[in-house]
């Protein structure tokens, strides 16, 4: 290099010198502007979380005085076959963990929610549908209120009555004397309520009437008052319930009684203590032989039996009897229609009957499906998060129904009359039934506050969902032909793009109480189950992403989480940073919509260009002579020569081949690329959520290369992005997102060059033409 020009070095520091010399002189020549507040999608979410204790850590972990308050219960039921009315008396002890004192105890009456008082049905404007189903215009406009709230006969401790205040959904009992950390406390509580029918008005629990043989079918929950969580979060939990948010419950231990017509089928949460009081000799042989059968469900009660057994209507009862350890809560079904069947499952080091109940009306899809999805699941969450630790998982036939409990749950999935079901029916019966069953390890184990926070059991679930329905797919191929994969509604990215593009007045972010939200299945279950998804194969990849979430699912058994102790898991245990994904998927509407802005061309040169002088002068340099610089020109520009084109950057730039070779050795030289093309590719991110830009570059050879920026690269320009691509092929083309795997809600602007989409008039002149 010549000794009288300028060192490329020097210059860099002259450049450093000048402009600290202009951003000084121009902080005293200006008036100072207006600060604002850091709007940078990769702040830390300190603002949002609350502060670490000893309760909750900052890795998300259970802290060292972490504690939760159980509740213990003794009940017996009685069902009333010909009133549809239900009973009961219950002993609860709670034991108070905390290390405050409780002056009262907030006990949980969710069947208020159909009293005839009830303000559920007042909480929501409503106007006259211009068209309606004629089960939901009779329900809304020509029913009178059902009366179905609890009437609370007795609360009394010892048989000394306890002073209780009902308001809507909650009682408040009133302690004698306040409960101190580590004591508990003894009540009772005599009730009754009349059981409405589910079918019409949609209820979580209730009975389904059968004209035809003038049975009925009951799927029983929310069934007894409830205690309410204590905690060290909300204090009480005693939100109302109103209808869509769900339940917050305590662990305890059940002892529970349940009197029903003596030829009635019954199971419940929790195991049958009397099986041989309540089973006949020939149904004791066929459960022997399931405790067997690990491949296929065994018949307790054949389909010929039920039906043999809707006939008569017995006088006579039997009482169920069942115990249950660390639950949440209990639910139960009975019904003389009921055909049975069960097979063995083998998790872990450990044998779990998968079990399920339907009436003939199931058949022949219950029987082929049901204990078949219940068995798969239950290997298939296991596998992502724990394994299953209680002794059972039941499915319950029951229209229109998809409603979840400790070891027992309610699903749809009807055939017609004649027995024959579409595609729609099939799959939409075997994902409700998975979907149910894996509410056993979200919320039923990791026990979540539902009112809360909605997405916490709905989206977690859904996301293990679709993983096992992927996997049912492949263990069943017979049952998906002639698909390829399982028809997943939910979890694959392009199908939550339509609710995330939609109109913003009509959405609401994930971390929205499900009371307060406008689609509670878009918010709640779709949305998160994507952004997890796509966490797990995009932005984590699977084996960092599966460990976190298996620590977090392990952490949080049989405790309470929140939505800070999974989102500080998934980060403590991966070395991932992801306050800008939770920011963005769980706390704003934002969207995804990443393009394609421009791609330019670029050629080196040593002739000075016009913005090279005026860099140059900027910072005192007159005579470019005197630095030693490379220029860029673009390809097709004034300063663009033809004869550029077929040059390498060396023959156009002699100075950079001087540099090379007084710099480096000739081993050196020999493993450096010298490429033929200079490519500068900008991105776009018109929609507001940051996600990784994942691109694929194609060249005119034909061949390919995906490139995947992590999601950082929008860190210091949420708008758009330039990268410079230095390659020996000519590129042809640039694809955004090709295999859709980010919920982009606009891929028009996906490609380079751009693709002409045919709009819906012209798909519908192709499709004619091809008739």
């Amino acid at each position: 290099m010549s000794k009288f020009k300028i060192s490329v070095n020097l210059l860099f520091a002259l450049f450093s010198l000048a402009v600290f010399a202009q951003e000084k002189e121009e902080e005293t020549a200006k008036e100072p502007e207006k600060g604002h507040v850091n709007q940078n999608k990769f702040q830390q979410l300190y603002q949002e979380f609350s502060t670490p204790n000893q309760y909750r850590t900052a890795s998300g972990a259970p802290g060292p005085a972490y504690y939760q308050n159980t509740a213990d219960y003794e009940m017996e039921v009685t069902l009333n076959d010909k009133e549809q009315k239900l009973s009961g008396y219950e002993t609860i002890t709670y034991t108070n963990n905390s290390p405050e004192e409780l002056t009262y105890l907030w006990v949980q009456l969710d069947q208020n929610v159909r009293a005839k008082d009830s303000k559920s049905p007042l909480r929501n404007g409503n106007g006259m549908a211009p068209i309606s189903r004629p089960d939901s215009f009779v329900s809304d406009h020509m029913t009178e209120p059902f009366d179905g709230g609890f009437n609370i006969e007795e609360v009394s401790k010892k048989g000394k009555p306890l002073k209780y205040t009902i308001h809507q959904t909650m009682m408040r009992v009133d302690l004698p004397e306040p409960l101190e950390s580590g004591d508990d406390f003894e009540f009772s509580i005599k009730w009754w309520y009349n059981i409405n029918d589910h079918v019409v008005n949609r209820g979580r629990s209730g009975y389904e009437y059968f004209p035809e043989d003038g049975n009925y079918a009951y799927v029983i929950a929310q069934f007894f008052p409830r205690m309410a969580v204590y905690n060290d979060v909300e204090g009480w939990q005693n939100q109302q319930f109103w209808g869509s948010g769900e339940f917050a419950l305590p662990f305890g231990d059940y002892k529970v009684k349940i009197t029903v017509p003596a030829d009635h089928i019954l199971d419940a949460t929790g195991k049958l203590q009397n099986r041989k009081d309540v089973f006949s000799k020939k149904m004791m042989n066929r459960y022997e032989q399931a405790k067997e059968s690990f491949d296929k469900p065994v018949l307790i009660v054949t389909e010929e039996e039920a039906i043999e057994a809707e006939k008569d209507f017995s006088n006579e009862t039997k009482t169920w009897e069942f115990e249950a350890e660390m639950v949440r809560d209990f639910a139960f079904t009975s019904s003389r229609k009921y055909i049975w069947d069960m097979q063995n499952v083998k998790i872990g080091d450990r044998e779990v009957m998968a079990v399920s109940l339907y009436p003939k009306e199931g058949n022949p899809l219950w029987e082929e499906y049901s204990t078949k999805a219940v068995a798969h699941t239950l290997k298939s969450y296991s596998a992502h998060t724990f394994d299953y630790p209680y002794h059972k998982a039941i499915s319950v036939h029951a229209k229109n129904q998809g409603m979840e409990y400790p070891m027992i749950c309610w699903n749809y999935g009807r055939p017609n009359e004649d027995g024959t079901y579409t595609d729609r029916t099939k799959f939409g019966m075997i994902s409700v039934i998975i979907h149910e069953v894996g509410h056993n390890f979200f919320p039923m184990i990791v026990n979540s506050d539902e009112r809360q926070w909605g997405w916490m059991d709905e989206g977690l679930n859904s996301f293990v969902e679709y993983m096992a329905e992927q996997e049912f797919g492949k263990k069943y191929p017979e049952a998906i032909a002639p698909l390829d994969n399982y028809p997943s509604r939910r979890g694959e990215p392009t199908k939550i793009t339509s609710y995330m593009k939609g109109s913003q007045d009509h959405i609401a972010p994930i971390m929205s109480n499900p009371e307060n939200v406008y689609q509670l299945g878009n918010n709640a279950y779709g949305k998160p189950a994507t952004a997890l998804n796509i966490l797990r194969e995009t932005v984590m990849g699977k084996e960092i992403f599966d460990y976190a979430f298996k620590t977090y699912s392990r952490r949080w058994m049989f405790k309470h989480p929140t939505p800070e102790d999974f989102f500080r898991t998934m980060e403590d245990a991966s070395s991932v940073d992801l306050d800008w994904f939770w920011r963005g998927w769980f706390y704003t509407t934002d969207y995804v919509d990443i393009g394609v802005k421009d791609v330019k061309s670029y050629f080196v040169t040593d002739e000075p260009t016009a913005k090279g002088k005026e860099i140059l002068a900027r910072y005192g340099v007159s005579d470019p002579s005197q630095v030693d610089a490379v220029y860029v020109v673009e390809e097709g520009s004034e300063e663009f020569k033809e004869e550029m084109k077929n040059k390498s950057p060396l023959e156009n730039a002699p100075t950079l081949k001087e540099y090379m070779m007084d710099n480096f050795s000739e081993t050196e030289r020999a493993s450096m690329k010298v490429p033929n093309h200079f490519y500068e590719i900008t991105f776009e991110k018109p929609g507001g959520l940051v996600m990784p830009l994942i691109v694929e570059y194609e060249y005119k050879d034909g061949s390919t290369e995906r490139v995947t920026y992590p999601a950082q690269i929008w860190r210091k320009n949420d708008a758009e992005v330039s990268r410079v691509m230095a390659t020996d092929k000519e590129l042809v083309k640039v694809t955004v997102d090709p295999d859709m795997e980010t919920a982009d809600v606009n891929t028009a602007n996906n490609n380079w060059p751009q693709e002409d989409t045919p709009n819906d008039f012209e798909k519908f002149k192709e499709n004619q033409a091809k008739d």
